[in-house]
């Protein structure tokens, strides 16, 4: 029964129902069966108002609507706009230099929002029009939008990763408890962003690259280089670079060197970007207020889902179903490596129906004991499920960021193009993924470092 009620969950979420409210209907009725058929114990449902009490009482999820609040407001504040300006003339001159100076901006951007459809269809709106005017080949453009636009994902301060740390950190709990271990060990939203700076750096420095390489071997795909940079130019890049970059700096900061909770940085960060906005003379009432009910609506989703996931988690707890995962995943052939790639490439195709916040709640509960049991660091798993989402959020034909950019994009790029352009990207991904692999100290350094 656990088992069906994982694929009934994945059929409802498939039709289009609200992904809360199928996850708590559906396991409501297993429970109702379960109990009438003697194989379920009510008392897991009965436990639902203290994990209510528990969501409602974690400081760490407290960050969620204040890293939005920031992420939204530094959206509306036309801060990419002024920034992919300044940076199209510092670039000019370069046959690739639009295309770098979206893929910094587009960085930058998800460093700020740690919303990856608000990233996607910002520069969709700002960049891909200016792209294809000046020559640029349409599916190059679309995929470099795309792929940038996905950054949000594991570039800190992101939103999947508070919400990762929160996860993983009961999980690791858990782990170390079922274990043997009686004092456990944690892990911290601060460890996560720690871990996420050198492989999302890295994976920056990988798409430039390949734009590089790409404008040398085919140079028709890109605009020639004509802007010759104003006299100002440096000046605009630094009025308009600095106030964010700074904003970013003293959030992740003061939470990497342990000054503030991650809780507490948002709060700093949510404040800094009103004063950024009100400074740049763009925060009008209409704005303020627009930027507050998206806030809301997108809160009110999160914690939605977490209260369904619950539900859901208890009714299959209730079922045997973290037994039956813990002894599928044991007993796989290949040990740690192949209950690893079984679950990466789980998470990877529900990333075509699932967002990822879903997939954190639903799924990364029910499986990270075991993996952490069989030896696997927390931060190393953290990092790699966020990368594994991103590249999932790329692929053809369901990926999430394309839906988005598909919706802003003018009628010329057709789909064919938009999933050929994305293809080399999803390569780097891969590669990045491997490379972490292959070196977890990628991913475990830096934590290790600022936090012994």
């Amino acid at each position: 029964m656990a088992l069906l009620l994982f694929a009934v969950v994945c059929l409802v979420l498939m039709s289009g129902i609200p992904v809360a409210f199928a996850l708590a209907g559906t396991a409501l009725w297993f429970a109702l069966v379960g109990s009438a058929a003697g194989v379920f114990d009510w008392a897991f449902v009965t436990a639902i108002p203290n994990r209510l009490f528990g969501i409602i009482n974690n400081q760490t999820l407290l960050a969620v609507p204040l890293f939005v609040l920031m992420g939204v407001i530094l959206e509306r504040s036309r801060l990419a706009e002024q920034l992919l300006g300044a940076m199209a003339q510092l670039f000019g001159r370069m046959r690739a230099g639009l295309a770098i100076s979206v893929m910094l901006v587009g960085a930058l951007l998800a460093a700020s929002t740690g919303i990856v459809g608000a990233t996607v269809v910002t520069m969709g709106l700002m960049s891909l029009p200016a792209m294809l005017r000046r020559g640029y080949d349409p599916a190059f453009s679309a995929g470099a939008i795309c792929a940038t636009g996905t950054l949000g994902q594991i570039i800190p301060p992101s939103i999947a990763l508070v919400l990762l740390g929160d996860v993983l950190s009961s999980a690791f709990q858990q782990a170390q408890l079922k274990a043997g271990v009686f004092s456990p060990r944690t892990v911290s939203v601060g460890d996560l962003f720690a871990g996420a700076l050198i492989p999302g750096l890295l994976l920056v420095t990988l798409y430039i690259v390949y734009t590089l390489w790409l404008s040398w071997r085919r140079p028709e795909h890109f605009a020639a280089g004509h802007e010759a940079a104003e006299s100002g130019a440096l000046r605009q890049l630094l009025l308009a670079l600095l106030p964010p970059l700074v904003l970013i700096v003293l959030v992740l900061g003061s939470i990497l060197l342990g000054l503030a909770t991650p809780t507490e940085a948002a709060a700093v960060g949510a404040f800094g970007a009103l004063v950024l906005a009100r400074f740049r003379s763009s925060l009008s009432v209409a704005v303020l207020a627009g930027a507050l009910q998206e806030t809301v609506r997108i809160t009110a989703m999160v914690f939605l889902i977490l209260i369904g996931a619950s539900l859901f988690s208890l009714v299959f707890r209730g079922l045997g179903g973290e037994i039956l995962i813990h002894e599928l995943l044991s007993n796989l052939p290949g040990g740690v490596i192949g209950a690893t790639l079984v679950v990466m490439l789980l998470v990877f195709l529900l990333g075509f129906i699932l967002d990822f916040i879903e997939i954190t709640f639903v799924v990364v509960p029910l499986v990270a004991p075991t993996l952490m049991m069989m030896g696997l660091d927390p931060v190393w798993l953290g990092i790699m499920l966020a990368l594994n989402l991103q590249t999932s959020f790329l692929t053809p034909p369901f990926g999430f960021a394309l839906f988005y950019l598909r919706g802003v994009a003018p009628p010329q790029l057709d789909s064919l193009s938009l999933y050929r352009g994305v293809m080399p990207f999803i390569a780097l991904q891969l590669l990045m993924m491997l490379a972490l692999a292959l070196w977890p100290s990628l991913a475990t350094w830096l934590p290790s470092q600022i936090y012994g």
